[in-house]
């Protein structure tokens, strides 16, 4: 049979599990420990992949399931409900608790966040090349149902507008969650370079691994070494190297290609200045 995605398991069943984690670990959440790593992005960019190899490695233990969503959608509901989702107080110094969402890299108010609870947590980010993540990302909205615009090139024309209030709702502190801001970004989130500055005003350089998608991908063993030496864990590779939630679709016009290129290549090379390292697709 084949494997369900986690795009195809219904939302109810989801909001349902996330229910019964809550109902019975909450109870003891402050028996649990806050993570020592975070996979903060980028959405589309191999985050569920590299969550489920991390899983297989014996020194590693992660949130119950991928996408928490506290420091986005669920900050209110206070760190023990954070908690909740991560197993019991280590007693082997030598384990790594982890967990992955990866709205939090886009999202404006999440570093401080992070910073106020967490200020020591390792941080990894996957980013891979904007123009083929925007159209990714645009697949996801319409094999979803939540995008209704039929073209890729509408909907990053609208873009600016429909999301622009929805930055301003959550960064003036009048929304919790705006939902045109986290499902019709698609150009934005590939100005990497802004959003990385963003987080180094809170931590360290090298608390932060940052990681290209298409590396990660062709040489997955070599980005998981450097991963676990981040970590400062041992070198053990995962049996299964299977890429998950992988879609398939037409490819993007030529003429949307070249505008978004054109688009994206300062932010590229100020990423790549600012990391000290090439960072730029073509």
């Amino acid at each position: 049979m084949k494997e369900k995605t986690r795009e195809q398991i219904p939302r109810f069943l989801k909001d349902m599990y996330r229910f019964m984690v809550i109902i019975f670990r909450y109870p003891f959440a402050r028996f649990r420990a806050l993570p020592d790593f975070i996979i903060i992005g980028v959405q589309k960019g191999g985050t569920s992949s590299l969550f489920e190899l991390l899983k297989q490695h014996p020194n590693i233990k992660t949130s119950v399931f991928k996408e928490v969503h506290y420091y986005d959608f669920q900050y209110q509901k206070g760190k023990k409900w954070y908690r909740s989702f991560f197993p019991l107080l280590k007693r082997d110094k030598k384990l790594v608790y982890g967990e992955a969402s990866p709205y939090y890299f886009f999202h404006p108010l999440v570093p401080e966040r992070i910073y106020k609870d967490n200020p020591n947590v390792k941080l990894i980010l996957l980013l891979r090349d904007p123009v083929d993540r925007a159209y990714s990302h645009y697949q996801m909205e319409r094999r979803k149902g939540r995008e209704k615009l039929k073209s890729f090139e509408e909907a990053i024309s609208k873009e600016t507008e429909r999301i622009q209030k929805g930055y301003d709702g959550i960064t003036n502190g009048k929304q919790l969650y705006n939902y045109n801001h986290h499902i019709y970004s698609y150009v934005a989130r590939g100005r990497y370079d802004v959003q990385l500055k963003r987080w180094l005003q809170y931590f360290k350089r090298e608390q932060l691994l940052v990681l290209k998608s298409e590396d990660f991908f062709v040489s997955p063993h070599n980005n998981l070494e450097r991963i676990y030496k981040f970590l400062d864990i041992p070198v053990i590779f995962p049996k299964d190297l299977l890429v998950k939630n992988q879609g398939m679709y037409n490819p993007v016009k030529n003429d949307t290609i070249k505008h978004l290129r054109d688009y994206y290549k300062p932010h590229n090379e100020e990423l790549s200045r600012f990391l000290g390292e090439n960072f730029q697709w073509t």
